[in-house]
């Protein structure tokens, strides 16, 4: 199908972004993207227009939410005004088309766990390990094969000794042990939905192994808290350079999520690393 959209969509800015970790970019600049049980390979081709190798009926189903396409991207970037934050303005225009997934908050709690004092391709790299070891065995449209993220009973139902194969180092037992929790139910994830972000925020850190800037992860990228402000050691360094005052959390909510990737994204890119 045919998609034709006016809002913010860049799918190499958002599979740039650090929220997800499974996107693919494939030989002729489409995406290829796996979400629970479904795959889609969608493809630019500009003025607006996207290929998207799914129906129409699982486009509205699935790939509209996971996209997050009810939400207007454009509107929450008029937010930041060149006058009063000239970077956030900048930062917000060149980073336009980063949307905040709806992502499987199983798999994003278990990739952001993995991903603490990581670079994104060794994160990868596990993450893709622990779906060949645990998880389902689909193919896409193409024909070929790929595995699924499994959910918490597949993860937790596999041996130590293969989850040891997945490169976790010190993080295979919070994995372990975080699988166990939400399959025996001490840990239930639904209950989330009812918390506010601050419930949240304990409830997550109450979980062996994350600490505020993963269950901060969380909040933002596995249950859409569009107001969560994860910060890491590149949000540091911009709050310590564009905003020694203080960030100005009230311009922007309740999109300080949002407004934390356009900052990610831009500066990063700035930046060289030290």
């Amino acid at each position: 199908m045919i998609l034709k959209i006016k809002d913010d969509l860049d799918l190499k800015k958002i599979a740039d972004s650090g929220q997800c970790f499974r996107w693919k970019e494939l030989d002729d600049g489409a995406f290829f993207v796996p979400y629970l049980d479904k795959s889609l390979i969608i493809k630019e081709l500009g003025g607006g227009e996207f290929e998207l190798d799914c129906s129409e009926e699982e486009y509205e189903h699935v790939w509209a939410n996971y996209l997050d396409m009810q939400t207007n991207y454009r509107k929450i970037r008029a937010l930041a005004d060149v006058k009063s934050d000239p970077f956030m303005y900048e930062a917000a225009s060149a980073q336009r088309g980063i949307r905040i997934l709806r992502q499987d908050p199983f798999e994003a709690l278990i990739s952001f766990i993995i991903s603490q004092n990581r670079n994104i391709p060794a994160i990868k790299n596990s993450i893709e390990l622990i779906c060949e070891r645990a998880g389902k065995l689909y193919i896409d449209s193409r024909g070929e094969h790929w595995y699924g993220f499994p959910n918490a009973e597949e993860l937790n139902g596999i041996s130590d000794d293969k989850l040891k194969e997945c490169r976790l180092g010190y993080r295979f037992e919070y994995i372990r042990r975080t699988a166990a929790a939400v399959v025996s139910g001490e840990f239930d994830l639904k209950e989330l939905e009812v918390l506010d972000d601050d419930e949240c925020l304990e409830k997550l850190q109450s979980l062996h192994g994350v600490g505020l800037k993963v269950a901060s992860c969380m909040l933002l990228y596995g249950l859409h808290r569009m107001d969560a402000f994860p910060v890491d050691v590149w949000i540091k360094r911009i709050l310590a350079d564009k905003y020694p005052q203080g960030f100005p959390f009230e311009e922007y909510r309740p999109y300080c999520g949002v407004f934390q990737q356009y900052m990610f994204a831009y500066y990063r890119g700035e930046k060289p690393v030290n």
